[in-house]
């Protein structure tokens, strides 16, 4: 039997010993459940790599857009209702021609699709913000406060969205003014997306929060005297997140299409910040003269960008249904 020294015998208890290092954040992601989901739906990948090129045009349109649609030092207007460059009379330099003021269609497109965007966003963040709160405080509250806010919430349903935004923005008009409108004409429609669309946030998390307070971990933090608003946000919200998640993928798409129905009913977005909304309603009043591109192309990108958030939301809907696990 060979003999063993104390060193070589400590350090082997030590090496026994020493913890297993457990992977990381990104290693445990790409083991996940959720990620093989998303890799065997072959039109997820397609439509996740689509939104990810269109959000990478949007977003980086001041450094690879061909022109600069809003500056005016640039524009001719000798260079209006060019047609695309695979069509007699076109310009070389405008690749999808341009509109009625002389502005690169495609330029336009990448800068309207990035308003569109961040309208959008910034609308979902604030619709969820007030309905996760409202849902969180009527589910576990109850009783009075739970009856005002959902009585609320019903109303609001009974009208649909545009007719919602189109009553702020009225509202908006009559104290802003024409011209003070459009410079808060970002700012109203958010607000008007954000008040649309706050319902369906509280009354998922409502009915989440109710099945949540009455399990264990929050009884023994009421036990223990933790504040209520502590128990909601760090004990409850995150177990409420799930549908929250495709509320808010699918939000987007609808607040995309209703901010271009807003902007194409001339109560969005103005003419000097287009956004594709904007550049749909432009390019209507030229569609039966023959300069068809003005309106098809915004309309286009505005088609693939709905189609691709939409396709993204009904993924992570069926993904994260444990019915269909």
């Amino acid at each position: 039997m060979p003999f063993v020294t104390n060193e070589e015998a400590k350090s082997s208890v030590q090496d026994r010993a020493a913890p297993v290092k457990e992977p990381g954040r990104m290693a445990r992601a790409l083991d996940s459940d959720l990620f093989h989901s998303f890799l065997k739906s072959k039109v997820t990948v397609v439509a996740a790599t689509g939104t990810a090129i269109l959000f990478l045009l949007a977003f980086l349109a001041p450094w690879i857009a061909p022109h600069d649609p809003f500056d005016l030092a640039s524009i001719s207007i000798m260079d209006a209702r060019v047609p695309p460059v695979w069509m007699e009379y076109a310009d070389p330099r405008f690749l999808l021609g341009t509109d009625d003021q002389g502005r690169d269609m495609l330029s336009g497109i990448f800068y309207g699709m990035r308003i569109s965007l961040i309208v959008g966003f910034c609308s979902v963040v604030v619709a969820a913000f007030i309905g996760i709160s409202l849902g969180l405080v009527a589910g576990y509250m109850g009783g009075r406060v739970d009856a005002i806010i959902m009585r609320i919430a019903d109303v609001q349903l009974t009208f649909p969205a545009i007719l919602i935004a189109l009553l702020i923005d009225g509202v908006a008009h009559g104290i802003f003014g024409a011209i003070d409108r459009e410079v808060f004409a970002f700012y109203i429609l958010i607000v008007s997306l954000a008040l649309s669309f706050w319902v369906q946030y509280a009354r998922t998390v409502r009915g989440s929060t109710m099945v949540e307070k009455n399990k264990e971990y929050v009884q023994a933090a009421r036990v223990i005297g933790i504040p209520s608003v502590i128990i909601m946000v760090r004990h409850i919200l995150p177990n409420v997140t799930g549908p929250v998640l495709v509320i808010a993928t699918i939000n987007l798409a609808l607040a995309i299409v209703t901010e271009a129905t807003l902007s194409f009913l001339g109560v969005g977005m103005p003419p000097t910040q287009p956004s594709l909304g904007t550049l749909i309603a432009i390019g209507n009043d030229f569609l039966y003269s023959g300069e068809w591109w003005i309106a098809i192309f915004p309309g286009l990108a505005l088609a693939l960008l709905v189609l691709n958030v939409n396709l993204l939301g009904d993924w992570l809907r069926d993904a994260l249904n444990p019915k269909l696990r």
